[in-house]
């Protein structure tokens, strides 16, 4: 049988309470954790009474019951808590449960650190993820409770928009509210008292002002004030009085600051009245100045500045003389100070002036300021000139005195100047410059070079010789000369300022050195510049050189970038642009010649060449420019439109038919087939017209122009009905086309009345709504037949479907009574203030009123805005031809036939009838100055 095993002592920590804040295996890498068990019940169980027989016993004789002391087993339970750290029996807190009162004592560290962030930021993904819910819950109360509590100004909206149908009889009808605030209202008891005489007289003679003195007085030299001129009463009341200048301190008879009397007993009315000084504050601010200055200019005399501001501040006081002596004083203390000098020079009378500068020059021979002032103060230019050329002898390296005393010189004189200056000043590059400039071209070269060698950083000095050789005709060395001079520049370790070099080219090219300029953008155009961005920074140089007028130099841009990008486009196109506007013809000739051989398939440059001979006379040169298109791109339907175009406008109409007939026979679009039926329109051929549009129709039914063609044809034919047929078969295929319902509109309000176009319209609107064309067709229909309400109903449902119609708002301005025009303009400006048609409703307001500059001021913004529209350009004619003189009429045209205007209401309907085709542009501005007076004078007759 086995012997038992003895039992293994246990080791002496385990039976040792552990440590504060121990977690079993947390050295090893284990977590601990807690259970309720240990940490106990979250809620101590109520004390229920035991009523077992051995508890009634036990407690008789313990003597402990409800409010007597503890007993025994009561400070067994304490000290048990005590050990435990924490009372199992404490309040419950409902927030924190019973965690707050075990984990009182513990320490706050790291981890517990890291377990609130983790739990803060789930918290914030929480409220993240509930963010939006709660958003819309709380914009839906906002909404609720506005709708529960609406704002007055919303409860009134329905009755303010009503409240365009209150005509102004009605709207005057209204009576006045009137004022029955009490703040107006008559007091019942006024009680007045009459004022005293002392009180009037010292009113009156506070008002009084006296600009001269007594004859008497000014007999005494102004020292004495005359005994009737002051009465007593005068000088009491004046004395008791707050705001009179009587109020100084007459009992102080002596200064503290200068120790002199300031106010004479016999004659201080005449002192007083003589300074320059109005009120008690500024003698009060003065006398402070004063004694601040006086500290200054004892305890520290050496200060020039002290001495300058007391100076100063005597003569503002009006006290010259004491303001010279305290400058001079200043001299005295401070003769090395230039400033002081200056100061009592300028003080001081100009005969004595001199004789201050001279004895501050001999104070400071070496000051550059005091020998320039001694030469402003010499009349005549000789003795500046000595003056000067004395400083120099003190001063020979002042650039300042050079450049004085060259300016008084002759040429010859000048040049000697130069030469010695240079050799005394030789850092300085405008004397070098200068110096080149008066000397002749071999000697300015070495001049050139000396200043090249003293100054090698300096690139003016390179700038100014290539501007030398292009002066004397050596065009070969320019550009030599600006590269070599970059080169060395670059080896001198200077770094290439691009925007500065551009800004001297810009200078060259206002100088007249061309060749310079181009020279200098040449060479450094492309420094600094990447070379993805080339294009686009070269293109906006030229563009802002273009707007500040250095055309050469935009010109030298452009050179540089088509040998870079040969083929694009767009650089040829702005280059060709500026060649038009800035350039001459042969130049635009020979630039587009250069583009179509780099581009032979770019239509515009072939069409913009031959538009310029066009314009130029020279139409054989135009055809010949576009059979070399054709033959480069001979697909190209602006070609063939364009030498149609060339044709037709030169009465060839032979040569366009057969243009147009090979156009379509290769498959034309349908702009060759409108253009073909305009031809037989203009032509008179009827037959051939119809056929050509039916057989448009047919090939391209969505192209609307033809429909319209196909109706104003028949219109002019008589055949009304065929006409509204053909609108209407327009309007199945192209259901948006504003011109085929505006078209169809007028036809049956011709035919059938009011009624019908209204329909139109309606349906129109419905199909197409928001369009202002439409509800300005509707409003001027109703205006026409007399319905003015309607017309103003329509024209408030317009506005507030197409609020920023510039079309709409100038015809409402036009429509309200003249009294309410500005405030309608006024709300048409807010809306829509850059709308010509706006501006244009605004100056003929101006212009009814009388006020000729402020209508030409926005008629000329209305061209400017939109110089396409032909309408604008006659109204503004028309006010020329009434209120301008032959200069500005002639201005107005000469814009307008450069802008060639194709759009406008009138300009239209005249500029495309048969027979004003092929009218110049002239000629149609004043058939619509023609047209618009006839429709005022309409307008005029109507109203009377």
């Amino acid at each position: 049988m086995q012997a038992p095993v003895p039992p293994k002592n246990r080791s002496e920590f385990l039976n040792t309470k552990p440590p504060p804040n121990y977690v079993a295996g947390l050295g090893r890498g284990a977590t601990g954790f807690t259970t309720r068990s240990d940490i106990g019940p979250a809620r101590a169980a109520p004390d229920l009474p035991d009523r077992s027989a051995a508890a009634i016993g036990a407690a008789g004789p313990a003597g402990v019951g409800r409010g007597r002391g503890k007993g025994v087993g009561e400070d067994e339970e304490e000290d048990e808590s005590e050990e435990k750290g924490y009372d199992e029996n404490q309040k419950f807190d409902e927030f924190e449960g019973n965690d707050a009162g075990l984990f009182a004592s513990a320490e706050y560290d790291d981890e517990d650190k890291e377990a609130d962030a983790v739990w803060e930021e789930i918290d914030k993904r929480m409220d993240s993820r509930r963010k939006d819910r709660r958003e819309a819950r709380l914009k839906q109360e906002i909404e609720k409770y506005r709708a529960s509590n609406p704002k007055i100004t919303e409860q009134f909206a329905d009755l303010k928009r009503k409240l365009y149908t209150v005509s102004a009889e009605e709207w005057d009808n209204i009576p006045e509210i009137g004022d029955y605030s009490s703040r107006n209202k008559k007091k019942r008891f006024e009680s007045f008292v009459p004022v005293p005489d002392t009180l009037l007289e010292k009113a009156r003679q506070e008002k009084e002002h006296v600009s001269a003195l007594d004859p008497r007085s000014r007999s005494a030299g102004g020292t004495e004030t005359p005994w009737g001129q002051t009465p007593v009463t005068d000088l009491t009341a004046v004395g008791e009085g707050r705001g009179t200048v009587l109020s100084l301190k007459l009992d102080r008879l002596s200064d503290s600051v200068s120790g002199l009397t300031v106010v004479d007993p016999k004659g201080y009315l005449t002192d007083l009245k003589s300074m320059k000084i109005t009120s008690d504050a500024e003698v009060s601010d003065i006398n402070k100045a004063r004694l601040l200055l006086k500290s200054v200019t004892q305890t520290n005399p050496k200060h020039p500045h002290g001495w300058i501001a007391a100076a100063r501040l005597e003569e503002v006081a009006g006290k010259p003389q004491v303001a010279q002596q305290l400058i001079k004083k200043g001299c005295e203390e401070c003769p090395k100070s230039e400033d002081v000098w200056l100061e009592a020079c300028r003080l001081t009378s100009h005969v004595d002036a001199k004789a201050v500068i001279a004895r501050g020059i001999k104070a400071i021979p070496n000051s550059v300021k005091l020998w320039m002032q001694a030469a402003k103060l010499e009349l005549d230019d000789g003795n500046k000139s000595r003056v000067l050329r004395k400083g120099l002898e003190h001063i020979p390296d002042s650039v300042r005195l050079w450049k004085a005393v060259v300016e008084l010189a002759n040429e010859e004189d000048a040049r000697l100047l130069l030469q010695r200056a240079v050799e005394c000043c030789p850092l300085h590059v405008e004397l070098w410059l200068a110096l080149a400039r008066l000397e002749t071209y071999e000697n300015a070269k070495r001049v050139l070079n000396k200043a090249r060698e003293k100054l090698p950083k300096e690139p003016a000095i390179w700038i100014t010789a290539a501007k030398l050789e292009e002066a004397n005709g050596n065009t070969d060395m320019v550009g030599k000369i600006i590269e070599r001079g970059i080169r060395a520049l670059q080896r001198e370790g200077v770094e290439i300022d691009r925007e500065m070099w551009m800004k001297e080219a810009e200078a060259g090219e206002r100088a007249g050195s061309v060749l310079t300029c181009q020279a200098i953008i040449r060479n450094t155009i492309e420094v600094g510049v990447e070379e993805e961005d080339r294009k686009r920074t070269w293109v906006a140089d030229a563009e802002e050189c273009k707007k500040r007028g250095s055309i050469e130099t935009a010109r030298a841009i452009y050179a540089h970038a088509l040998t870079v990008f040969l083929t694009k486009k767009s650089i040829w196109l702005k280059a060709a642009q500026l060649e038009k506007s800035h350039g001459t013809r042969e130049s635009l000739d020979a630039l587009l010649r250069r583009a179509v051989t780099y581009i032979p398939h770019a239509e515009v440059l072939w069409l913009m060449g031959a538009k310029e001979k066009w314009l130029a006379g020279d139409v054989p040169a135009a055809r010949a420019i576009l059979q070399e298109a054709y033959a480069a791109i001979p697909n190209s339907e602006e070609i063939w439109l364009a030498a149609f175009k060339l044709e037709f406008e030169n009465h060839e109409p032979e040569r366009a038919r057969m243009l147009l007939a090979k156009a379509r026979e290769r498959g034309g679009t349908e702009r060759v087939w409108m253009k073909s039926a305009i031809v037989e329109r203009e032509l008179g051929n009827n037959a051939e017209e119809r056929r050509l549009l039916d057989e448009g129709l047919k090939l391209f039914p969505s192209f609307f122009k033809l429909w319209l063609m196909l109706g104003q044809f028949e219109e002019r034919l008589g055949h009304l009905e065929k006409a509204k047929e053909a609108y209407e078969l327009g309007l199945k295929h192209c259901p948006n086309s504003i011109p085929l319902w505006l078209s169809l509109a007028h036809l049956e309000e011709k035919v059938n009345g009011l009624s019908k176009a209204r329909a139109v319209l309606t349906m129109a609107r419905k199909k197409n709504p928001q369009n202002p064309e439409l509800w300005l067709a509707a409003v001027r229909a109703e205006s026409r037949h007399g319905h003015k309400k309607e017309a103003e109903i329509l024209m408030a449902k317009a506005l507030q479907e197409c609020p920023t119609s510039g079309t709409l708002w100038a015809t409402s301005i036009e429509m309200v009574p003249r009294p309410h025009q500005k405030t309608k303009s006024r709300d048409a400006y807010k809306r829509c203030g850059d709308d010509p048609h706006v501006l244009a409703a605004v100056g003929k307001i101006f212009w009814h009123d009388r006020k000729v500059d402020k209508a030409r001021s926005w008629f000329n913004r209305a061209v400017t805005l939109a110089p396409d529209i032909g309408d604008f350009w006659a109204l503004y004619y028309k006010f020329e031809l009434q209120h301008g003189n032959e200069e500005t009429q002639k201005e107005v045209l000469n814009r307008c036939v450069a802008a060639d205007p194709k759009h406008g209401e009138k300009w239209q309907v005249l500029s495309k009838a048969v027979e004003n085709s092929h009218q110049p542009t002239e000629f149609t501005l004043k058939k619509v100055v023609v047209a618009l007076g006839k429709e005022d004078h309409a307008a005029e007759n109507g109203k009377s």
